[in-house]
């Protein structure tokens, strides 16, 4: 049909010009080409001969602090100067106590200077616990004897619904017949509702101390605070 294609007619020869500069272009990149090549290989070849050995030192174990003498512990934390506070009977007990005449008053106990809930012959300004010997019920001689007990608030939401309960508590009383704050905690309580009203009877009740051959010691005791509607 068709006797000669149109792509398959002789294209126009290329001058000497042209050729010459052709050539000229090639030869330049081929130089290009190899130069850039040859700097490449050089620095493969110094990143592969940098060997050199680093050895890491292993991680020391950690050493236990130093723990400082007992006397450097008591001498930079000294108890506190303080004082006892004496709280007001809330009810007259009928019954006469017995008198000791072994028991003496030390008016130290009750100046007010220091730190409430403190010890006459501790540090002003120190801020270590009141340290003391505790005893239990079992180990006194005398153990501690309610004088008056403190007022009993009834949490008015359960008082209306007619809802009773108990709160068992552990405290340790002092040698003034007071109970400490720092030492109470509850042990059982069928509604937590009565802890807070429970604690605040106990703290403000008044004991007769307990007492080891005739002497006012701190004794630990639990006591059950019962509500009823």
């Amino acid at each position: 049909m068709f006797e000669v294609l149109v792509e398959s007619k002789p294209k126009k020869q290329r001058t000497a010009g042209q050729l010459l500069v052709s050539v000229v272009v090639h030869a330049l990149v081929i130089t290009g080409a190899v130069v850039a090549t040859k700097g490449a290989a050089e620095v493969v070849r110094e990143r592969l001969e940098d060997t050199t050995l680093v050895f890491l030192e292993p991680p020391k174990p950690e050493q236990p602090p130093e723990q400082p003498p007992p006397d450097a512990i008591v001498s930079a934390n000294p108890p506190p100067k303080g004082f006892q506070t004496v709280v007001a009977v809330q009810d007259i007990p009928t019954e006469i106590p017995p008198i000791n005449l072994n028991e003496r008053f030390d008016p130290k106990d009750f100046t007010g200077t220091g730190v409430q809930g403190g010890v006459a012959v501790g540090v002003v300004g120190g801020s270590g616990p009141v340290t003391g010997d505790t005893y239990l019920e079992a180990q006194v001689d005398d153990p501690p004897d309610l004088i008056s007990a403190g007022p009993r608030r009834y949490p008015p939401v359960l008082e209306r619904a007619g809802i009773g309960g108990s709160v068992t508590a552990e405290f340790v009383i002092d040698t003034t017949g007071h109970p400490e704050a720092a030492e109470f905690r509850v042990i059982n309580s069928t509604n937590p509702a009565f802890n807070e009203p429970a604690k605040e009877m106990i703290m403000k009740s008044v004991f007769r101390p307990g007492k080891v051959r005739g002497q006012a010691v701190r004794v630990r005791v639990q006591q059950r605070v019962s509500f009823n509607p």
